[in-house]
């Protein structure tokens, strides 16, 4: 934390969120990862270390929070969370992770698949922010060379339906810049149907995992929300929100 910590302050960012995975999926490699106790005692320490210079939010970004749902809220009820993250990253039995999930498949079916399982989580809610919305396409544009939204909006609405409906964030997610893939997650297209919607509600997430990469590409996310019709930011404290006019700092998590 230490070490992200600084490369948010050498980045220029000045408030960031700790969202490390809580994923209980039996497949997963990951499975019970996360010790929640050590990484509490941690974060206080940054926060202490840190004060002044760095605004130091704590988040959990939770797998599958429709299937793990009594899990999940038992875990947010362990500590005073600022916000939580849901996230999609399997599919039944299969992680969108593995190519072969789509080798196996035509594009319209795996990706028909995926915003479906995303349709019923974001349905039940339970979160505060949507993360990555169309990770999938990372993995898939190893196998299919390309990816468009627009190909799949009739499974996207829905979603982002939800979304609206449930006050749930967009993070829009810049790690896909840093991939062959070169897309933002969601990307513009997305972001202009969630406003067309009624959705006003965005993050900005570097999904960084090391520190040169905290605050990267958020630039780039921001234009993007603009480019859309977007207005605000949003900034979570204790698991409540408060919308920010967009030409304020940037936050990433």
């Amino acid at each position: 934390m230490q070490q992200m910590c600084n490369g948010a302050i050498e980045n220029g960012v000045r408030e960031i969120g700790f969202t490390d995975h809580y994923d209980l999926h039996h497949n997963e490699e990951c499975r019970n990862y996360l010790k929640i106790d050590s990484w509490i005692v941690e974060l206080e320490r940054v926060r202490a270390e840190f004060d002044g210079r760095l605004i130091i939010r704590a988040s959990i970004e939770l797998g599958e929070p429709h299937i793990f749902q009594k899990e999940g809220q038992a875990m947010l009820a362990r500590y005073p969370f600022d916000y939580t993250l849901g996230s999609l990253h399997w599919v039944g039995e299969e992680t969108i992770f593995d190519p072969n999930y789509f080798k196996k498949r035509q594009p319209k079916e795996a990706f028909t698949l995926f915003f479906e399982e995303l349709e019923r989580m974001t349905r039940l809610g339970g979160f505060d922010i949507l993360s990555h919305f169309d990770v999938i396409a990372r993995t898939a544009h190893q196998v299919y060379g390309s990816y468009d939204p627009r190909d799949y909006e009739e499974c996207i609405r829905p979603v982002l339906k939800n979304c609206v409906e449930r006050g749930i964030a967009l993070d829009i997610n810049t790690k896909g810049l840093r991939t062959k893939m070169g897309q933002l997650t969601p990307n513009e297209n997305t972001l202009r149907w969630y406003v067309e919607m009624g959705g006003e509600r965005v993050t900005l997430g570097s999904d960084s995992h090391q520190p040169k990469y905290v605050g990267a590409g958020c630039e780039d996310a921001l234009g993007a929300a603009q480019a859309a019709g977007l207005k605000y930011l949003t900034y979570f404290e204790e698991r409540k929100a408060k919308l920010v006019p967009i030409e304020l700092p940037v936050i990433s998590h």
